[in-house]
């Protein structure tokens, strides 16, 4: 087969400079790799293709005599000469270490731990707690570092010995066509060690199963559904890693008579229907205490008051919601004889001239049927 010319394979200009040809040659091989393109031989000769002339124009000498001599000038004759190349190896792991699993030139990869896990915890608040910040202790079961062997999963005295299969370094070489690849070692996963004695507590995983007590400061007014994190409070880390967070999700338990509203809360209070006629002072709960409330007289069903300062306070402001009271008047039931006599009388005696709202709705009727 014709070979191509160089920057032909490439897809870029003779004038491009080391970026581009480096970006060029980056897409191609990460394209056509054979790891990539298993019992692929189109795409393997695509790759030693565009490996060969990324080979030659990356190199400043080799370039100028393509440039000036052909392929007559780089001694190309169907397959480029890797031998003297040097640097490629290295600036071929530079450019797929993350790839293969690599670092480079092949050095010993350390820290493989893993971050641990973060974790949930659903904490239900009473909507009374939430008048002012506090203090929430949390029993979390987790995984803990092992304090026999202090998280490294060894048996106390002893240390993790050279991999004898990659002799240390994490990495084993293997050749793939005509230049030579490195990946980490599976022997070790990578770490160039292994761990022959395990610590009998642990079993070498250096974490253990357990609970911790955590305090953590609820907010006052906080929302529901927040969510506060703990840095570093989740479980700890594999062979080493850093530990992960803890979330701590807030609900709000519901409570027997305030409904919340953001900062607002509402309630409902039932007044004799005397004590609303005349107006009267009622008590009223709050998540204080009781208060005494003056109600006008005539209060009809359904008038929401206000107390100020009385709801819940705000994440961003340190002035608190107020408490919207609705009045239900509440009409007696089982009345005596006697009660019932006095009622009857109240009735003959005031018709509907003090009740307006009475009065209009009848005007209604006869306006509409006569």
């Amino acid at each position: 087969m014709a070979k191509r010319d160089y920057y032909e394979v490439l897809g870029v200009r003779r004038d491009a400079d080391e970026a581009e040809l480096k970006k060029a040659y980056r897409r191609l091989a990460l394209q056509y790799h054979p790891d990539r393109n298993p019992d692929n031989p189109q795409a393997e000769e695509r790759f030693k293709e565009a490996s060969e002339a990324y080979a030659v124009l990356s190199d400043s000498d080799k370039r100028r005599a393509y440039d000036r001599f052909g392929f007559e000038g780089v001694g190309a004759t169907g397959a480029a000469d890797f031998g003297d190349l040097g640097g490629f190896t290295d600036l071929f792991n530079d450019l797929f270490g993350d790839l293969f699993g690599g670092r480079g030139g092949g050095g010993r990869r350390r820290g493989r731990g893993q971050r641990g896990a973060d974790l949930r915890y659903n904490l239900e608040v009473e909507v009374a707690q939430l008048v002012s910040s506090f203090e929430a202790k949390l029993s979390i079961p987790k995984m803990r570092p092992c304090q026999t062997c202090e998280g490294t999963g060894l048996r106390p005295g002893t240390q993790p010995e050279r991999c004898t299969r990659c002799r240390g370094t994490g990495q084993v070489v293997f050749q793939q066509g005509f230049f030579r690849i490195s990946r980490p070692c599976d022997a070790c996963g990578g770490e160039g060690e292994v761990v022959r004695e395990r610590c009998p507590d642990c079993r070498g995983a250096g974490r253990i199963e357990g609970q911790q007590s955590i305090s953590v400061r609820i907010p006052a007014g906080v929302d529901e559904g927040a969510r506060l994190r703990l840095s570093g409070e989740g479980e700890a880390g594999v062979a080493g890693g850093p530990p992960g967070d803890l979330y701590v999700v807030i609900s709000i338990k519901p409570h027997p008579l305030f409904v919340r509203d953001g900062p607002d809360l509402h309630c409902e209070v039932p007044v004799p229907f005397v004590k609303a006629a005349l107006g009267s002072e009622i008590e009223v709960p709050t998540l204080e205490g009781k208060v005494t409330m003056r109600i006008p007289e005539g209060t009809q069903s359904g008038t929401v008051l206000r107390l100020r300062g009385k709801g819940l306070p705000t994440l961003r402001q340190s002035a608190r919601g107020d408490q919207l009271v609705r009045i239900f008047v509440e009409v007696p039931t089982k009345l005596t004889d006697r009660q019932r006599q006095l009622v009857e009388q109240l009735a003959d005696e005031i018709g509907t001239d003090v009740s307006p709202a009475a009065k209009s709705f009848m005007d209604k009727l006869r306006d509409l049927f006569g």
